[in-house]
């Protein structure tokens, strides 16, 4: 390994960063220092191995041939020194480290971590924003919340709650809103990427989805629920997105009834990670601190799509 003497481990991981993450600003971002700084790095990486990694073309940079053959040995390495370094906070009593995709993090367990922070104070939370799917026995992930049919093979799951789905809306359009049916008189915020669609909710009331109007669409179930909150058009919602807006009066949910998707929210955890105190205050907190956020209202459907 003596050629590895002829760089800097730092400006590796800056090489690497940048090449993974196509720019220098993203690359700047994961590692937590300044453009600047990474360029640098950059420049005297390819000085120290005399090849040119990029090509400068517009204020872009281009992955040459070297950089090529380069980046997926240099994303492997980087890889495995993340999880040695992992290691240590591995079985940690005070340490935990989640898993959760972005939509869940932003709108459902940042509003509610201070609850479980203040249950135990002594735990040092760490959140991964992320819809990829790690092996808690494999990375410095502790536990995993997905959502999902299940099961989840080689994993430990635990099913947390049925994900149910709810039509919401700005206050100054629910007042057009009279019955189901009135949903057809209004715009439709629509996300191309949801795991369901309209006929789960309008099945509920024998309406086809051919009422449905044009609307804006978005790419992100958050930006749909801005959109919602900003009075675009009328969202097909889901509880752990939306429980704090209708809580706020943001939006209006018209009709109570809330028909399951037949997705769940599941809780994953690894089968030989070692078992810790903070991962079992969390798995007892998270189930009951779901439930009570969510206050489904009377007359919510509890019935399987």
């Amino acid at each position: 390994m003596k050629n590895l003497n002829r760089v800097h481990l730092s400006g590796l991981r800056a090489v690497e960063a940048v090449a993974r993450l196509g720019s220098i600003k993203a690359a700047a971002e994961e590692l937590g220092v300044t453009v600047g700084a990474v360029s640098q790095q950059v420049q005297k990486s390819e000085a120290q191995l005399g090849v040119q990694l990029f090509e400068r073309r517009n204020r872009l940079l281009l992955p040459t041939a070297h950089m090529l053959a380069m980046q997926p040995h240099l994303t492997t390495a980087m890889t495995s020194l993340s999880t040695a370094v992992a290691t240590t906070e591995r079985g940690r009593e005070d340490a935990l480290t989640i898993s959760v995709a972005p939509v869940f993090a932003g709108k459902w367990l940042v509003w509610h971590l201070k609850s479980f922070n203040r249950a135990h104070p002594g735990i040092r939370v760490r959140v991964e924003a992320t819809v990829d799917l790690v092996d808690p026995d494999t990375s410095d992930v502790d536990l995993c919340i997905r959502v999902g049919r299940g099961p989840y093979p080689g994993l430990n799951a635990k099913k947390l709650l049925n994900q149910r789905v709810f039509p919401v809306c700005s206050p100054a359009l629910a007042e057009e809103i009279r019955e189901p049916a009135d949903i057809g008189k209004l715009p439709v915020i629509r996300d191309p990427g949801q795991m369901f669609s309209w006929k789960t909710w309008l099945d509920l009331f024998g309406l086809e989805e051919s009422i449905l109007k044009d609307g804006p669409t978005f790419s992100d179930g958050s930006l749909c629920l801005d959109a919602a909150i900003a009075g675009q058009g009328v969202f097909l919602a889901w509880e752990t997105l939306a429980v704090y807006a209708v809580k706020s009066g943001q939006v209006i949910a018209p009709f109570p009834q809330r028909p399951a998707t037949g997705l769940g929210y599941w809780l994953i955890s690894g089968r030989t990670a070692p078992r810790t105190n903070a991962k079992s205050a969390f798995e007892s907190w998270l189930p009951e601190e779901l439930q009570a956020s969510i206050g489904r209202p009377k007359g919510a459907d509890e019935v399987e799509a």
